[in-house]
């Protein structure tokens, strides 16, 4: 076992020998761990159809040095929303919601402004929604009536489609939507219809409350010491916009999902992967679809997403044409697993991992 290593209050990340393997990728993410001072992190590459890596480096608790392994769980943050697009694509699929609809289809108590913003402007965040309040009592046991009360009082920041503007209210408000037309949780639509189908056994909405194997304790630093990450609580660990649990393994089932029609028809998917025009004609500023930013990356078409919540950053990055996908989960608030994520997917570009 690795050991990290805590001295003066200061923490370390743990060093880890290579020998004399030569391995270019593992040498890199080691030394941004050391760089980014993160306890715990996992990277999956799944290439051409194959996984390439999937490997634990550091430790996943750093109290019980816990190493990490391909099975270590972790918190989504944002990657979560890519499930919560493809629920509601689900649903459009079977004509049980439009992507046209109006909001105040399904929220029949809404404010009138409601009636202006569609299903496919909460999905692009261009619907005017704005994101938690600054008040916002994240240690309050919000019910779902509560939190939709909660966003239904809160103006629109600009005239739906407008503008795009990053939204976590928007997806919340997309669970609340999924539980609306199917009678369910929109956790249990997601268990039902996209994890157990697609054999993620481990992916599933956060509890603190339940035994979870291989769970990776979240951490963020203050002056340079290591904490533990800050408690919320168990309501607010459950909505759309990001509160999901899962392993490299779990996303190396779901990105190869993604290649087929498993869950969604390909024009389904490609809508998904298409930036939302504004009212004016003009592409999103955030080159955003339904849960995920589409870029170009060097001349290679990107489709990724990150993430950020309770002590973990989270990155995927799917280079689609080029049969690439890069994943890194990262156990520290601080981190910047996006930009190892980048890197190791440049290096396997080039041929050079």
């Amino acid at each position: 076992m690795v050991l990290a290593t805590v001295c003066l209050g200061v923490y370390r990340p743990p060093a880890q020998s290579l020998g004399a393997t030569g391995d270019a990728v593992a040498e890199y993410v080691q030394s941004e761990m050391q760089r980014q001072h993160i306890p715990g992190l996992a990277l999956l590459v799944r290439q051409r159809g194959e996984i390439v890596r999937a490997e634990g480096y550091g430790l996943a608790n750093v109290e019980l040095q816990v190493p990490v392994k391909p099975e270590t769980i972790f918190q989504s943050g944002s990657v979560g929303k890519q499930f919560t697009a493809t629920a509601v694509m689900m649903l459009v699929e079977e004509g049980k919601i439009g992507l046209e609809d109006p909001l105040t289809k399904f929220f029949s108590d809404a404010p009138a402004s409601w009636k202006d913003i569609t299903v496919r402007e909460l999905l692009s965040h261009t619907a005017g929604f704005g994101d938690y309040p600054e008040k916002f009592d994240f240690r309050r046991d919000w019910t779902e009536a509560e939190l939709l009360k909660l966003v239904e009082g809160i103006p629109l920041a600009y005239p739906p489609g407008t503008k795009w503007e990053y939204s976590n209210l928007g997806y919340l408000t997309l669970g609340l939507m999924i539980h609306k037309v199917t009678g369910e949780f929109y956790g249990d639509f997601l268990q039902e219809r996209i994890f157990k189908p697609l054999g993620m056994q481990t992916t599933r909405i956060i509890s603190e409350a339940d035994i979870v194997p291989n769970r990776a304790a979240g951490y963020r630093l203050v002056k340079g010491e290591l904490k533990n990450q800050e408690w919320v609580a168990p309501m607010v660990n459950t909505t759309a916009d990001g509160s999901l649990y899962f392993s490299i393994l779990d996303l190396a089932k779901w990105d190869a999902a993604l290649y087929t029609d498993k869950l969604l028809k390909a024009s389904s998917l490609q809508e998904m992967w298409t930036p939302v025009k504004l009212k004016n004609g003009q592409l999103n500023q955030g080159n955003y679809g339904f849960g995920w930013f589409v870029t170009d990356h060097h001349a290679h078409r990107l489709i990724g997403h990150d993430g950020a919540w309770q002590g973990f950053k989270t990155s995927i990055m799917r280079y689609v044409d080029d049969q690439l996908t890069v994943v890194v989960l990262a156990n520290l608030a601080e981190g910047k697993p996006e930009k190892i994520a980048e890197h190791v997917a440049e290096m396997y570009l080039a041929g050079k991992p």
